[in-house]
């Protein structure tokens, strides 16, 4: 399963959704109001996404099989690719076409319980804002001192970033539809409404935009965190080691892959050297808990120069 804040952010948000998207279709039956029925179609989508993402905690924690022998870890980057698609397509693009269809045949809020709408958005409003208090609160466990942009784009954890994002759009969402329900009730024009499930789309649209472009970039594959880099760095050269070349590769969020060449010297024994690197695997597991893979290969000092018995810091591996 995913990791317990992301666990605890995603059935928090899946309860508030499911609650809000039975009040919002029953607001909608009874008003007829466009913004209702995409904010439902929203909520609706929002608590598939959250299934979604719980499915693929599930399925990252199979072991590994020969056809898979770094296991299943992505599992988890690919379904919340997937939620973005659903949160463009069921959400966006419905409310998108809501939208249109309310401006060609505007009508206002139509039935005899206008305070309907309004009662639900704001108990809504009240619902997704404890929801979004849950995944901030549990964001900050691993964000550290990371601005809320560059956490979004760096996480290798895709369920809090993705429950982040959907509960701040569900917020505004709320807001565009509080706003376009009022001022149609007010105006009487159904204008407003439409309007208002206009900027939900765009706003959906938006959101999934981002929530895809993040999460290929993880399903590419992306190194370990600087800080992870340097701290494996220095488990290796802490017993005088020396890191010719080194690669990180994250197999799923909480598994790291890292490959690196290590400059071994000339005198050293077979023995010597496989009990050198043994050392440096252990080092390297216990500054960053999260390699799991590690691969060592030994490789010869280079001289800095011809005729120099300097040895340099760094060097090119050999093709």
């Amino acid at each position: 399963m995913a990791a317990s804040g992301g666990t605890k952010a995603i059935i928090a948000a899946l309860a508030a959704n499911l609650s809000i998207a039975v009040l919002k279709f029953l607001a909608y039956v009874l008003t007829l109001s466009s913004s209702m029925l995409a904010e439902a179609i929203h909520s609706l989508a929002d608590s598939g996404n959250q299934l979604l993402l719980l499915v693929g905690g599930k399925k990252s924690q199979r072991a590994a099989s020969p056809e898979h022998p770094f296991g299943y870890g992505r599992e988890r980057y690919i379904y919340a690719f997937i939620v973005s698609i659903v949160l463009f397509t069921v959400g966006g693009l419905f409310a998108l076409f809501e939208a249109w269809e309310k401006f060609l045949h505007p009508h206002g809020i139509e039935g005899g319980f206008w305070w309907v709408p309004l009662a639900v958005l704001v108990g809504a409003i009240i619902a997704e804002s404890f929801s979004l208090r849950t995944a901030i609160s549990e964001s900050n466990h691993t964000r550290g001192k990371q601005s809320w942009v560059k956490f979004v784009r760096s996480a290798k954890q895709p369920e809090l970033p993705v429950i982040l994002l959907e509960d701040v759009g569900a917020l505004l969402g709320l807001l565009f539809a509080l706003i376009g329900v009022s001022l149609t009730l007010a105006t009487g024009n159904g204008a407003w409404d439409a309007a208002g499930t206009g900027m939900i789309g765009l706003l959906l649209v938006a959101i999934a935009v981002v929530l895809a472009l993040e999460t290929k970039s993880l399903l590419l594959g992306e190194s370990a965190t600087k800080g992870d880099v340097e701290r494996i760095r220095a488990a290796i050269e802490s017993d005088g080691g020396r890191v010719i070349h080194l690669k990180t590769l994250h197999l799923g969020p909480e598994e790291l892959l890292v490959a690196a060449k290590i400059a071994v010297s000339r005198s050293a024994t077979g023995e010597e050297i496989a009990r050198a690197i043994d050392r440096s695997e252990e080092r390297i597991r216990a500054a960053v808990p999260i390699a799991r893979v590690i691969y060592l290969e030994p490789d010869l000092h280079r001289s800095a120069a011809a005729g120099s018995g300097e040895e340099p810091s760094t060097a090119t591996p050999r093709s």
